[in-house]
């Protein structure tokens, strides 16, 4: 009940004070880190190399020595072991949050593109290593299992949670925004990159999913178990610096089990007056 008095409450406020244009996104402090986070997470995403991968599958797959043939079916293995790695995702999100499946899930890709270049580098084309063959499929089957369980799902999941309802709808537009331009750049660099920069353009993928870790590290607040009604307070008193905070969880404010307590106290004279009534 104090749940359900705090949502109502706090949409009928949103919807009477909505935000009119984009303009209150940088306004509000609040907001604007917000939309910061939103937009970078994003924007973090096609930068670990899922989009290359996705798009140019066959041509990443060639420069091992896969046929074309063989890397359509290896792909299409790839995408069943998404769909399972979403499931889980979506299974135990709220048991292990948001914040360090967003940190590991950028590492454990990191680690696989830098196996992945290493066998690029050192097994061409030319080279025909059936275990070179096996060890690069399996490793991006691998890095597509740590992408789908974590920073896939988690970079739509957090920028519709992080808002309230009033800013909503033009901050999550923005952070979609900005995922289709990095979508699109990552989609006319790749072909050119592959064709002149061979095995090193990976390289980009290894120190983007690190720095991807590192930013999130650092400023990324964990929202699991927060109500989005409580989103406001979360990101007005966190720190920007994140890391150690987590632990006291002082950003809280605390309002629902204030509400929780006010109708229990409400509830105390009742129960009396119906005992004095079953004693007469």
């Amino acid at each position: 009940m104090a749940e359900f008095d705090q949502i109502q409450e706090t949409i009928t406020y949103e919807h009477e004070h909505e935000a009119k244009s984009y303009k209150e996104l940088i306004v509000s402090k609040s907001a604007a880190r917000r939309l910061l986070l939103a937009m970078a997470l994003q924007a973090s995403v096609q930068m670990t190399g899922v989009s290359a991968i996705q798009y140019y599958s066959v041509s990443i797959y060639g420069q091992i020595g896969i046929s074309a043939q063989d890397s359509l079916k290896y792909q299409a293995i790839n995408s069943i072991i998404a769909l399972i790695a979403q499931a889980l995702c979506m299974a135990f999100i709220d048991r292990f949050g948001r914040r360090w499946p967003l940190i590991w899930g950028n590492l454990g890709n990191m680690v696989t593109f830098i196996i992945a270049t290493a066998l690029l580098a050192h097994y061409p084309p030319e080279v025909k290593n059936t275990g070179a063959h096996w060890g690069f499929i399996i490793v991006t089957w691998i890095y597509n299992f740590s992408f789908s369980a974590t920073c896939g799902p988690l970079s739509w999941i957090i920028p519709a949670e992080i808002f309230d309802t009033r800013t909503r709808a033009k901050g999550v537009s923005l952070a979609t925004m900005t995922s289709f331009a990095f979508n699109t750049m990552i989609g006319q660099v790749t072909p050119i990159a592959l064709k002149h920069s061979h095995w090193r353009y990976y390289l980009l993928f290894v120190v983007c999913n690190f720095t991807n870790a590192i930013f999130f590290w650092a400023t990324l607040p964990e929202t699991k178990k927060v109500p989005l009604e409580e989103m406001n307070e979360l990101f007005n008193t966190a720190p920007y610096f994140v890391p150690g905070s987590e632990v006291t969880n002082t950003w809280r404010s605390g309002d629902l089990e204030r509400r929780a307590g006010d109708i229990e106290r409400e509830k105390v004279p009742v129960s009396h007056l119906e005992e004095k009534n079953e004693a007469s």
